[in-house]
């Protein structure tokens, strides 16, 4: 596979929508969209292809890969999955949703959440992140091993946006693993860190999101 990384620019699909110009713009406007993912544009599979080349130029402890992605595409599979993200969504935040709902304000954040539930398996590409646990003591603190993962599904988002794309993080199907570990046919000792549904995006421009106090999170020397 050629692992040359287009520009963006580069790539003959009509319909892209505009792609950040510089560092700090696609470092701030990358987000998790949730509402916004095309549920009935097909992607093509050269531009999640090109997002993990990227994906896998990102740093890992040690120099060994750990990261595995899974990509799924087919109807049926994702249908599946959906069926469970949508269970296990409910099983998490349904009495919160219903409750809310009855008070008459619901937020923003949940509304979309509650939609990609209801949606997921519609979503054209589910990335699925995975951790390579053969041989790990998983008792403990993991940072070094996931610390060898999940950067590279940050780097993947992070590339499917200047791709054009767009992308959500989600965990919710980590509360099924095994499930979902069955229909994938992931091999015993790997584990699922994070999905990432994929799409183009509806509408264009996103926005650094507002991070209220931030200098609250930073402690110079000690805390």
């Amino acid at each position: 596979m050629d692992s040359s990384y287009p520009e963006p620019e580069a790539l003959p699909f009509p319909g892209r929508v505009s792609v950040p110009h510089n560092p700090g713009e696609l470092l701030t406007t990358t987000r998790t969209v949730r509402r916004r993912l095309d549920r009935d544009r097909p992607v093509e599979k050269v531009l999640i292809r090109r997002a993990l080349e990227v994906a896998a130029q990102a740093p890992t402890g040690g120099g060994t890969p750990r990261a595995h992605f899974v990509i799924v595409t087919d109807p049926a599979v994702r249908e599946t999955l959906g069926e469970v993200y949508g269970r296990v969504w409910r099983a998490r935040y349904g009495e919160m949703l219903a409750a809310v709902e009855r008070s008459g304000t619901v937020p923003a954040d949940l509304r979309s959440a509650a939609a990609l539930a209801e949606d997921f398996g519609r979503i054209p590409v589910h990335v699925v992140a995975c951790a390579d646990t053969t041989g790990r003591d998983m008792g403990g603190n993991q940072a070094s091993l996931w610390g060898s993962v999940l950067p590279a599904a940050w780097s993947y988002m992070l590339a499917a946006r200047a791709l054009g794309l767009a992308a959500a993080w989600t965990t919710v199907l980590l509360d099924a693993e095994r499930e979902v570990a069955e229909v994938l046919g992931l091999p015993p000792g790997i584990r699922i860190g994070a999905v990432l549904p994929t799409a183009y995006p509806l509408g264009d421009g996103f926005r650094p999101a507002r991070r209220d106090d931030w200098t609250a999170h930073v402690h110079e020397e000690r805390w």
